[in-house]
């Protein structure tokens, strides 16, 4: 029986092909095989022209591929070539799933290494120049996200903290804010929603938690919504820069 291969878990980023890390550019440049989320772009796949690609997207709300499909394809290439590349949008190990994957791949007996990612919460807080902490305003900050599978409850309580920064908040940004407001937060509470982080497509809106309250006109891209008094705007800021 021939060598297992190895699996690297590799964060791409929050979607420009220039915000993935060194390392884990030079081994998707190395990857035979690559498997890649839906929201991976054709301009990060450049980056590894050379290998077999295949494509395992997750989309809220639209058909996607079975976590467990995703799983049984990482041992099965781990098993025919050397070098495999888990390629996962943000982070490996924020909201990416990759608790499933290990497992699947160490009850496997796979050797896996996880190659961090700028998570979307710092790149969109760089994008609008806007940080998620401000001394003597905010010392604390919750990334959390509302998307659950459809065997599993909501999320019972939302995270007390100075900031929050909500992933996947396109369809849950309303009932966030509703919640919010119903807990006695301030209608005039600034808020920052931003589309397709750090993509030539990047659209960024200001408003408040009550108009918040009303819903999101956004389109396909993923959505972050960031909540909180430190995205106050600054007097002298520059005018946000989006599509």
């Amino acid at each position: 029986m021939s060598a297992l291969g190895k699996v690297y878990l590799i964060g791409a980023g929050p979607g420009a092909a220039d915000l993935i890390t060194v390392r884990g550019a030079r081994l998707l440049a190395q990857a035979e095989v690559v498997l890649y989320d839906a929201l991976v772009t054709p301009e990060m796949l450049e980056l590894c022209s050379q290998a077999e690609k295949i494509s395992v997207g997750k989309r809220s709300g639209q058909r996607s591929t079975a976590q467990t499909l995703i799983n049984e394809q990482l041992v099965d290439c781990a098993r025919r070539v050397k070098m495999v590349v888990r390629l996962k949008g943000g982070d490996p190990m924020l909201f990416g799933r990759a608790d499933e994957e290990l497992r699947a791949l160490e009850e496997a007996g796979i050797d896996v290494e996880v190659v961090p990612g700028v998570t979307t919460a710092v790149a969109a807080a760089a994008a609008t120049q806007q940080p998620l902490t401000k001394r003597g305003v905010a010392r604390s900050v919750a990334f959390f996200t509302s998307s659950t599978a459809p065997d599993e409850p909501e999320q019972a309580a939302l995270p007390a903290t100075d900031t929050m920064v909500q992933y996947m908040g396109g369809r849950e940004a309303a009932a966030t804010a509703e919640r919010l407001l119903a807990l006695g937060r301030r209608p005039d509470l600034p808020v920052v929603v931003i589309e397709n982080c750090s993509r030539p497509d990047q659209r960024i809106l200001r408003l408040r938690l009550a108009d918040l309250a009303h819903g999101l006109d956004t389109a396909q891209g993923p959505v972050l919504v960031m909540i909180g008094e430190a995205l106050q705007r600054r007097p002298h800021q520059a005018p946000d820069k989006s599509a």
